[in-house]
């Protein structure tokens, strides 16, 4: 059996993953056994929840009890300490999104997987939305002229702001360009923000891109949306969430962590990171 601890267990995903692995049993032979975060009411929901015994402190605290883990911690700038006690034991981890909130912490977590050998995954929910394939061009649309993806994300979120929901918006682009790899220091952004409201302006893969961030409101949020224009065609849809929206990452986790070898490249996992890092250094930039 593949044992899999938790952390970050404060977020919704983990009661997601939590029914998909030992409620449903969608995958024979792995299992949510560990919690990270010691004795809490979420905890303890959680162990009823998914029949889980074993309640630690901190990530360290799992030792050998576990062969994986899963980091959803909110924050992703504790996305670093949270997966490195069992990256550098060398065991597969998956980062929900975003991998981190920092091209540094990023980098350092894949040069820890690259040491040990240990594989990892980090990807957003919104790469794997059956919309996506609509925007791909064919030889009738043409070329890619504009992409706008639209959402919510809040650059004042506790949450490293706009690493929080923004990542989603710019997987979501980075998928439809078809991954292209976004090097360190490659992207000039443009951005404003207006109230709620950040637009941010960028190239990527040569492609003009505007990416348009909307701060939730008072139980509202902003849907998911994109707009591609390209040569002979406007393709426009929302990028819906199923409820079972974070299944596809647990399974591309699982099928890469029985391969043995991660399922995307370390400039793949990078990109996204670059890309909202820059816009986020941007928008600073403007506030001065």
């Amino acid at each position: 059996m593949l044992r899999i601890g938790l952390i970050g267990t404060e977020n919704s995903h983990i009661t997601h993953f939590t029914r998909f692995l030992n409620v449903e049993e969608r995958h024979p032979g792995v299992r949510a056994t560990a919690l990270v975060g010691g004795d809490s009411p979420r905890n303890r929901e959680l162990a009823e929840l998914g029949g889980i015994d074993l309640v630690v402190e901190e990530p360290q605290d799992l030792g050998d009890q576990v062969d994986a883990g899963i980091v959803s911690t909110r924050d992703g700038a504790k996305h670093l300490a949270h997966a490195r006690p069992l990256l550098e034991a060398g065991r597969p981890v998956l980062v929900d999104k975003p991998l981190a909130a920092s091209v540094e912490d990023a980098q350092e977590l894949l040069a820890i997987a690259q040491r040990s050998g240990a594989v990892l995954v980090s990807c957003s929910a919104l790469r794997f939305v059956p919309e996506i394939e609509r925007f791909s061009p064919t030889a009738e649309t043409g070329a890619l002229r504009h992409l706008h993806v639209a959402g919510a994300g809040d650059p004042d979120s506790e949450y490293s702001g706009l690493f929080f929901y923004g990542i989603h918006h710019v997987e979501a682009a980075l998928e439809i360009l078809g991954n292209p790899v976004i090097e360190p220091g490659s992207v000039e952004v443009e951005a404003t923000r207006t109230g709620d409201t950040v637009i941010a302006r960028l190239q990527l893969a040569g492609v003009p891109v505007t990416l348009t961030f909307i701060a939730p409101g008072e139980g509202t949020k902003a849907p998911f949306h994109a707009t591609a224009v390209l040569e002979n065609a406007v393709i426009a849809h929302e990028l819906t969430l199923s409820a079972d929206y974070n299944a596809p990452a647990l399974a591309e986790f699982l099928t890469a962590v029985e391969a043995g070898s991660p399922s995307r490249t370390p400039e793949e996992l990078l990109s996204p990171v670059v890309v909202l890092a820059a816009i986020a250094a941007a928008l600073e930039g403007t506030a001065r």
